[in-house]
């Protein structure tokens, strides 16, 4: 294989699809505009990433320089040989009620390797802000940057057990669309024509068969289609009106592509199915019934958080990529307790 890691084969073709639709569909798009929603989706990444590095040095350093400092009745910190002082306030000792003082060190501050996070947590960013450079269209570059920053920090914000729940570029759509008046989504972008469909589904697949998460866009695109064919009947309408229906590139983009979000969706396979089956219900009834053309999106975004009920309800081991951000069984042992 030419990569070892999925995810940069979505960059890839991510990447392939963006110039293939400003090549040939016309698009609109500004250079800048890219530019600026993939530098705030990998620095608003790193932010967070340092962030959290540093909390969670704070807290080891803050037992050690404690212990250092008064339990072993040294002056100084055992880290960085430089005298603690005392901050206001006490803390119980654990003992029989007794309290010592809260002290800080110069060492509990950030430090610069503390910024320095791992090169493989950039590309989730890095496929989120193609997701948003794909899909969403703005009239001004603020607009973009607001969405890329809302989009990343969905997943460190909006999470239960270390996972997060919320598709980020799905989150940054729907913020865009609802916070600003100049955000739109054109579904209709990719045209109907045969060949965008044959190659979305040939790199979707070659994707969804290396992380095994085939079934949800099984679910959700046999649901959406066996509903639209039960109405298409009952309004007696052509075969004609059916396929125009369906055939849509941003239909097939969205089942392929936002999703089958390993990181985000049901750990189970019952329970991916039942998501994606109640996924394409709502976007069938928003389309048809409420006129939306945002349909699937707002579909994804309101049945999100009930990924944490299947989860608890039905439990498996969580994906997690190989190598990467995120916790959990890793790429390819998770393909296996799929298949096995």
């Amino acid at each position: 294989m030419l990569f070892q890691d999925t995810r940069d084969y979505q960059i890839l073709f991510l990447s392939l699809f963006l110039v293939l639709g400003i090549g040939t569909r016309d698009w609109t798009l500004h250079p800048e505009f890219i530019g600026v929603t993939i530098a705030t989706c990998l620095s608003t990444q790193w932010i967070f990433l340092a962030i959290n590095k540093w909390r969670e040095a704070l807290q080891e350093k803050s037992g050690r320089v404690g212990e250092a400092a008064l339990w072993a009745g040294s002056p100084t910190c055992g880290d960085c040989r430089t005298v603690p002082w005392e901050r206001s306030g006490e803390r119980e000792s654990g003992g029989e009620g007794e309290s010592i003082k809260n002290i800080s060190c110069v060492c509990l501050y950030p430090r610069p390797r503390v910024l320095i996070v791992p090169q493989s947590s950039f590309r989730s960013p890095l496929i989120t802000s193609l997701g948003l450079s794909l899909l969403l269209r703005a009239d001004h570059w603020t607009t973009m940057a607001l969405a890329a920053v809302v989009a990343i920090a969905s997943k460190f914000v909006f999470k239960i057990s270390d996972k997060h729940f919320f598709n980020p570029a799905n989150f940054g759509i729907i913020s865009a669309l609802v916070i600003t008046s100049d955000a739109w989504v054109s579904p209709g972008q990719w045209g109907e024509e045969w060949w965008y469909g044959l190659l979305f589904a040939g790199t979707g697949g070659m994707i969804l068969k290396r992380i095994g998460r085939w079934d949800t866009t099984v679910a959700f695109l046999g649901a959406y289609a066996g509903l639209e064919a039960i109405r298409n009947l009952w309004l007696g309408w052509t075969w004609d009106v059916y396929w125009h229906r369906l055939m849509s590139g941003s239909l097939l983009l969205f089942a392929l592509f936002m999703v089958t979000d390993p990181r985000s969706i049901p750990n189970s396979r019952i329970g991916r199915v039942i998501w994606a089956v109640a996924i394409a219900t709502l976007t069938f009834i928003l389309r048809n019934y409420f006129f939306l053309s945002t349909a699937v999106f707002w579909a994804l975004f309101v049945l999100a958080p009930f990924t944490i009920l299947l989860d608890l309800i039905w439990q498996a081991p969580r994906f997690g990529w190989e190598g990467g951000e995120g916790g959990g069984v890793g790429e390819r042992e998770t393909r296996e307790v799929i298949n096995h």
